[in-house]
């Protein structure tokens, strides 16, 4: 009743794509009667059907993604566990995978998804955050942000973002100020105050500021927000880079 996908390919390299599904349908003791049709759907539903006699080790990561996860459903189970079911993938691939998880959360399929890319989070109906081993929230993405995030996101593009986050964390309107990719996001109760504040304190530490706007908050802001806190009430230092 259970269908579960590995983070780590677990596949037989040395087999075809076919022969990877045959042996999968002779673990799940499939009736003899439904293992070419479940092979057929496996084939059709992961865009396989052109590459069945191919071995697989020479399949691209995109392509052994859903090949396990056509496995990891042969046998039809009603709940379905993804272990970090996109690393490691190129963008188009993962959101071709999500595709494929909306069509059979469609089908009634209970999908249960651990990943640690936030803006794949936001694809999910309910999520969890676990931060230590922890659940620390639980909702959905947008209660989380409703429950969460009531303050202000400022993003900012500017030179040198980690030590220009220093300057922005001693500033008293700004409540958290962390590194997002290139630029910085800074989390204010007074938008209009904290945008003030920052563009003199910046301009004063000869930090050139390229943009400077109000954003709506993602779940990466909760992410953050959530576990700056909790470290803060505990004394300790965040577990993640910035």
């Amino acid at each position: 009743r259970i269908g579960y996908m590995s983070q780590k390919f677990s596949l037989y390299d040395e087999l075809t794509v076919e022969e990877n599904i045959d042996f999968y349908s002779g673990i799940y003791r499939l009736p003899r009667d439904k293992k070419d049709a479940r092979k057929d759907w496996v084939l059709t539903m992961a865009g396989l059907k052109d590459h069945r006699h191919a071995r697989t080790a020479e399949l691209s990561g995109g392509w052994k993604q859903r090949l396990a996860l056509g496995c990891a459903v042969l046998h039809e189970p009603p709940i379905l566990f993804l272990d970090e079911p996109t690393s490691g993938v190129d963008p188009i691939s993962r959101r071709q995978f999500w595709d494929l998880i909306y069509s059979l959360s469609e089908q009634g399929v209970t999908v249960f998804v651990t990943t640690h890319y936030m803006e794949e989070s936001e694809y999910c109906d309910r999520l969890g955050i676990v931060y230590r081993g922890e659940l620390i929230a639980h909702g959905t993405p947008r209660a989380l942000k409703t429950e969460h995030m009531s303050e202000a996101v400022l993003e900012l593009d500017c030179a040198q973002p980690n030590e220009a986050m220093a300057v922005l964390e001693r500033l008293p309107e700004v409540k958290e100020a962390a590194v997002f990719g290139k630029g910085l996001h800074a989390v204010a109760a007074d938008p209009a105050a904290a945008e003030r504040a920052i563009r003199t304190a910046l301009a004063a530490a000869g930090f050139p500021l390229a943009r400077l706007e109000r954003i709506v908050p993602t779940l990466e802001d909760v992410f953050v927000s959530l576990i700056e806190a909790r470290d803060r009430a505990a004394g300790a230092q965040p577990e993640f880079s910035r």
